[in-house]
Parts: C-alpha cells; sequence; structure tokens
C-alpha cells in the first residue's frame, strides 16, 4: 500500500511522459492538459490502493488510457464537433519495428518509411481505428511491453500481439499505397 504523502514525489516525474501520450491519443493541447490533469486527480485518489514496489508508470498509464477511453466512447455518443490540431513531432516512423530492429538491421520497410514525411506517418496512424493504435502508440511510441500494455488497456496478452501485428500490417499497407500513388518506390529491377 502506497501513502498519499509520497505520490507527487513518486508520480510528478512521469507527468512529461504522460503528457506526450495524452497528445498522441487526443491530437489537442487543450485535452492532452486535461486528460493528464484528470489522470493525477484519479491516481491521486486511489494511491492509497497503489502496491508499492509494482510498476508505477504502468499504473499511470493505465489510469491515463482508461480515462482517455472513457472520454473517447463518451465523445462518440455526441455529435461531430472534433476539431484536429497537428500532434507534436513524432519519429514513429523509425520506431514502428522496435528499437531492436531498427538497431540491429535495415529491412526495406526501415528504409521505404524514412522516405515518408512525418505528416503521412501521422495520419496513417491517427487512421487506425482506436483498438489498433492505442496498441501501436503504447508499444512503439512509449516502448511498453506486451504484458504492460496488455495491463494496461485490460486485454489479454494475445489479443495484445494480435492488435499489434494487425494495426502494423495496416500502417505498412496504407504507407506503401501513398509510396505507390507518389512514385516513392525504386524502379523494379528488370528480369533477364
Amino acid at each position: 500500500m502506497a501513502d498519499q504523502a509520497t505520490f507527487a514525489e513518486d508520480a510528478m516525474p512521469l507527468m512529461d511522459g504522460l503528457y506526450s501520450a495524452a497528445m498522441r491519443m487526443t491530437r489537442n493541447a487543450a485535452d492532452a492538459e486535461d486528460l493528464v490533469q484528470e489522470t493525477y486527480l484519479k491516481a491521486f485518489n486511489a494511491y492509497e490502493r497503489f502496491e508499492a514496489g509494482t510498476n508505477l508508470k504502468a499504473w499511470m498509464y493505465r489510469i491515463l488510457t482508461n480515462s482517455y477511453i472513457n472520454a473517447y466512447r463518451k465523445k462518440q455518443r455526441r455529435p461531430d464537433e472534433s476539431d484536429i490540431d497537428d500532434i507534436e513531432d513524432l519519429y514513429l516512423y523509425r520506431r514502428l519495428g522496435g528499437a531492436e530492429s531498427a538497431v540491429l538491421s535495415r529491412s526495406a520497410e526501415d528504409e521505404l518509411l524514412e522516405m515518408f514525411g512525418e505528416d503521412e506517418v501521422k495520419l496513417a496512424l491517427e487512421d487506425l481505428p482506436e483498438h489498433y493504435r492505442m496498441p501501436i502508440l503504447l508499444a512503439d511510441v512509449e516502448g511498453f511491453a506486451y504484458k504492460e500494455i496488455a495491463e494496461i488497456l485490460d486485454v489479454p496478452i494475445g489479443t495484445v500481439m494480435s492488435r499489434l501485428h494487425r494495426g502494423r500490417k495496416q500502417l505498412q499497407k496504407r504507407l506503401y499505397s501513398f509510396a505507390e500513388e507518389h512514385r516513392l518506390l525504386p524502379d523494379p529491377e528488370p528480369v533477364s
């Protein structure tokens, strides 16, 4: 059991990361600030139930994600009034395959992704269905492990793996189509 007196000391170092994640989720600075504020309020109120020694970062991200999902569902029940603002620059295209694969080898997909501007990658990511976008953001941008993502989203680990696979495939297909349309792909080598 954690002590609320130590909440600020324990949780405040996570604020920048939570705000960045909230920006990617909401795509709006004001909404991101509200989401982070709501997350800290809920976390503070529930901090006495947090088990000291467990993963505080994953716990905070779960509160953030659940708060976002609840607000998203509530917003879906209302008429459209969304205003999509630009979100902070992401170097997501370098991390879509994970940091390990980027360091170990450069695949044709990595080289293809480097041809895109960040706007195309952001748009492709934003166009993914929410159930694919959230795991990709948590895995490829925030660097959470599958188990942590499963805890944050409250789904089985197999579901996380499946959604990541399908979401990445949709991103790959969308970006490949964009590359074909804009003639960003190298000319095929002639067959002799």
